[in-house]
């Protein structure tokens, strides 16, 4: 009964009221089934732009993780870059509206006539329109990964993007955990089951965008990819120690697992 009054006191002063209703109904799941850590950091960015970079396990995340963004953020936006095919489904596509996506375009569509409005539409770059969007103020979650990642134990290698992203626009990246509870003793990732959201420290690069913004605008692509790529790396790595899994990848590597010991604030006890 505590969690239900909370979750109608919080206030949400950046929505309206229909908006906020919504909001609370659905993050009504939420309070049984997700236990956050490390919110505070939320508090240094604010309402500043920012970059939230998330491991990413399953489907079942993709809503509930973002809903639950908002409502830590009292109902600020986040522009989740996701996959065009969530904005053509029925009732989710509606809700994803809400939020406005960066959507992308890579995957293909069996059905000739969504293809046709993918390939029209995959003329568009999702990094620019992810820096657009940063640089106007607003704040974007990725997934780093780039695609679901089932394995309960190693993270997929990151792409490049988040660092591009990253360095174009200057803003801190924001790693957060997603770990399923039963992955340990099921050894693997349940299909739904209850979840721990771990946010990090956000995370500055100053000498990376240093070196990224002497460069010259043409040419050292290889340089700018190097850059790009550290960047992605160090976002992983930090992921790593807060979602519990193993990044192999890259120069750096995760050694070992451990949860976060910051202070921490839990919305939902366990």
């Amino acid at each position: 009964m505590n969690r239900l009054l909370e979750l109608f006191r919080i206030p949400l002063p950046h929505l309206t009221a229909g908006k906020a209703l919504l909001l609370r109904m659905l993050m009504f799941p939420n309070l049984f089934l997700i236990r956050v850590e490390g919110a505070l950091h939320l508090e240094a960015v604010g309402s500043k732009p920012c970059i939230f970079a998330f491991n990413h396990n399953n489907a079942f995340e993709s809503l509930f993780v973002p809903v639950l963004l908002f409502y830590l953020r009292g109902g600020r936006t986040v522009s989740f870059v996701i996959d065009w095919m969530f904005g053509r489904l029925p009732v989710v596509g509606w809700l994803m509206k809400l939020i406005d996506p960066v959507y992308v375009h890579h995957k293909r569509s069996t059905m000739p006539f969504l293809e046709r409005k993918r390939q029209r539409a995959a003329s568009s770059s999702s990094r620019g329109e992810c820096i657009e969007r940063l640089v106007s103020g607003k704040s974007i979650g990725i997934f780093p990964e780039g695609t679901r990642n089932p394995d309960p134990f190693t993270l997929l290698k990151a792409k490049p993007g988040i660092g591009y992203i990253a360095l174009e626009s200057g803003v801190p990246v924001m790693p957060v955990g997603i770990e399923f509870i039963t992955k340990r003793h099921c050894e693997r990732v349940p299909s739904v089951g209850r979840i721990v959201v771990r946010f990090g420290r956000p995370m500055e690069f100053n000498r990376e965008l240093a070196d990224y913004r002497s460069l010259p605008a043409e040419g050292q692509r290889s340089r700018k990819s190097e850059l790009a790529r550290e960047v992605a790396e160090q976002v992983m790595l930090s992921i790593s120690v807060l979602c519990g899994k193993v990044y192999l990848h890259g120069s750096q590597k995760s050694e070992s697992i451990k949860t976060d010991n910051q202070t921490m604030e839990a919305l939902c006890p366990s």
